[in-house]
């Protein structure tokens, strides 16, 4: 029997395909920064903000355009790579959530978008709370599938068939829960649940759908084989082909102890 792919060779297997990443891939809803604000009790506006995991700067991106400080950090070379053609002025450092290149406590904010669930938490969490200034706020956020919408879950279902298990978007949040234990016993701990969507042509769908990590790691034949067939259950749904994927972001912030 082959052995499932390690969560390294999982995490590692976007930077062949950061380009397709970058254009396909979704970004976030206005409504996740405010809540970030919110839950952060300050502005992003001057803040010095961390973006770990920051991948080719979806979430950079926005954080920037919100007037925050933006160093990102990214261990891949082909993130890092497409991130630097996408973002040229804002800077972008080597290095992972599991020892961050950063001074004690540097960051207002620490943000990890989609990223979270790749680090190591005994090790990533002692980080954050080193980078963090007291008062600081930790910011984890993901995109899953909204469960409450029954064409994604039929295709939750084939995928599971193509791959021998649930694809990882549709379960990040039992695993948000499991991963982030550890925060809870250590920091303020808070959480917002933001349902939104986007229309895109079936062919960015399914382009963002192949950038998924289990499709990566698995042979490209059975990758096309899968897209394909996938195409032509999603014309059923959507003859004008235009797809409208629908998100839960769930948002977790953690504020630092002003004081140990």
């Amino acid at each position: 029997m082959t052995s499932a792919p390690s969560s390294a060779l999982r995490a590692h297997s976007f930077n062949a395909a950061a380009a397709q990443y970058a254009a396909n891939r979704p970004s976030y809803p206005p409504a996740l920064l405010d809540s970030v604000e919110r839950l952060a009790g300050r502005p992003l506006a001057g803040a010095r903000v961390v973006d770990v995991g920051a991948g080719t700067g979806i979430a950079t991106a926005l954080l920037a355009e919100r007037g925050a400080h933006v160093v990102a950090v990214e261990p891949g070379a082909g993130m890092a790579e497409q991130f630097r053609r996408t973002l040229p002025r804002v800077p972008v450092v080597r290095g992972d959530g599991n020892a961050l290149p950063l001074a004690d406590g540097y960051a207002d904010l620490i943000t990890y978008a989609q990223a979270w669930h790749w680090t190591d938490q005994e090790r990533s969490v002692p980080e954050v709370l080193r980078v963090l200034r007291p008062g600081g706020a930790l910011a984890l956020w993901w995109n899953i599938t909204d469960p409450e919408t029954p064409w994604l879950d039929e295709q939750s279902e084939r995928i599971a068939r193509c791959l021998g298990a649930v694809d990882d978007a549709r379960h990040t949040a039992d695993r948000t829960r499991t991963s982030t234990s550890e925060l809870t016993t250590a920091l303020d701990f808070h959480r917002d649940r933001l349902r939104w969507s986007r229309r895109v042509p079936l062919d960015t769908h399914l382009a963002n759908l192949g950038t998924h990590s289990a499709f990566l790691v698995i042979e490209a034949e059975r990758t096309a084989a899968f897209l394909a067939d996938e195409r032509a259950e999603l014309l059923k749904v959507f003859p004008d082909a235009t797809v409208e994927e629908r998100y839960v972001v769930d948002l977790l912030v953690a504020i630092r102890p002003s004081s140990d």
